[in-house]
């Protein structure tokens, strides 16, 4: 045991106190990976729009698939990262990643910060959180399957509710509290109208010009409509995968109640090495969950080194050891099994 858990100093001041110098971003490492995963993205969706191999098409798909994965999944790090800690960083990613997909940064921004709050984590009010295992196998795979529609949602969102909103207020007030970020709980209500930022507007905006830009090319046959069906394929996939790490991203037992630090700790989930996988369906430090929400504010580059430390200094007795799960499949057939039990029990 070490000498802070002897002292009865809690899970998240011990996390601190071993990994409290990692807390500065590289910006460096915030641009190259951002680069490469919109190049990749962007690149292997082009192959697989133009090329006659089924074989060359499925590979570069894939390909793409992660890369946009990978790519999208930065709007987390927008939400925990100040402007001045990775100048630009935030355009950046609206440019490359967030337009062009219709997902900008304003969906998020604003509303995961709500996941965090030790009060709201888990109950009615937490835009992240449902009791999943508490729904039947059926609704819980309905659940995951439904991710499939994302990204003709956001076209809906882009190309016809948004122009509609700036002249129908009722319907812009609608789109901001109930159409304007990324959740799990239906009920959620955005209530920081007042505070809605002139960028967020200027997202919104381009994110219809670019709906309308790209429909008025198909249309005009300027851009083949295979560009357009491989474009929503790859896409579709990657929120398919994404709803899949979602499943395994906490245990999901909290039936609305305010929970303690160690249960919202409990309630998450890690999946570290030697599980290499998790980074491709796990990307941008998401393998590592719950050491996020015991140190939100630790870039995901050094979320791994943060670990291993913990994991090293931490004896067996401490609670961080019971929050990793061996992977994603594992991870799952977990939670379809506790959701299995608890419906027989019921019935």
């Amino acid at each position: 045991m070490n000498k802070l858990a002897s002292e009865g100093v809690s899970l998240t001041k011990q996390a601190y106190a071993l990994a409290g110098d990692l807390m500065t971003p590289n910006a460096t490492i915030y641009w190259i990976d951002l680069v490469i995963s919109a190049a990749l993205m962007w690149g292997g969706f082009y192959v697989a729009a133009t090329t006659a191999s089924l074989a060359i098409g499925l590979v570069a798909g894939l390909v793409s698939m992660l890369a946009l994965y990978r790519a999208l999944s930065f709007i987390h790090e927008l939400t925990h990262i100040r402007d001045d800690e990775a100048p630009g960083f935030r355009i950046g990613w609206n440019v490359l990643v967030g337009v062009p997909l219709m997902t900008p940064s304003l969906m998020y921004e604003g509303v995961h910060n709500i996941h965090h709050i030790k009060d709201r984590f888990g109950t009615a009010l937490d835009p992240e959180y449902l009791p999943l295992s508490r729904f039947t196998p059926l609704k819980l795979a309905g659940f995951l399957f439904v991710a499939l529609l994302a990204p003709l949602g956001v076209v809906l969102r882009s190309a016809i509710l948004i122009p509609l909103s700036f002249v129908v207020p009722p319907l812009r007030r609608y789109l901001k509290t109930k159409l304007s970020a990324l959740i799990i709980n239906p009920d959620f209500v955005r209530d920081d109208l007042n505070r809605w930022r002139p960028e967020w507007v200027v997202q919104d905006v381009a994110c219809w010009l670019w709906s309308w830009a790209v429909i008025a090319a198909t249309v005009a046959g300027m851009l083949p409509v295979r560009f357009v069906l491989t474009g929503l394929a790859i896409f579709s996939v990657a929120t398919f995968v994404n709803q899949a790490r979602t499943l395994v991203a906490h245990h999901w037992d909290n039936d609305g109640g305010k929970m303690t630090l160690d249960e919202q700790f409990l309630d998450s989930v890690n999946v570290p090495p030697p599980n290499l996988a998790s980074e491709l369906w796990a990307p941008v430090g998401l393998r590592y969950h719950a050491l996020h929400h015991l140190l939100p504010r630790l870039p995901y580059h050094n979320l791994g080194k943060a670990h291993a430390r913990l994991a090293q200094a931490l004896g067996t007795d401490s609670i961080y050891h019971h929050a990793s799960e061996k992977g994603l499949f594992e991870a799952l057939a977990d939670l379809f099994g506790r959701v299995g039990r608890k419906n027989l029990a019921a019935e």
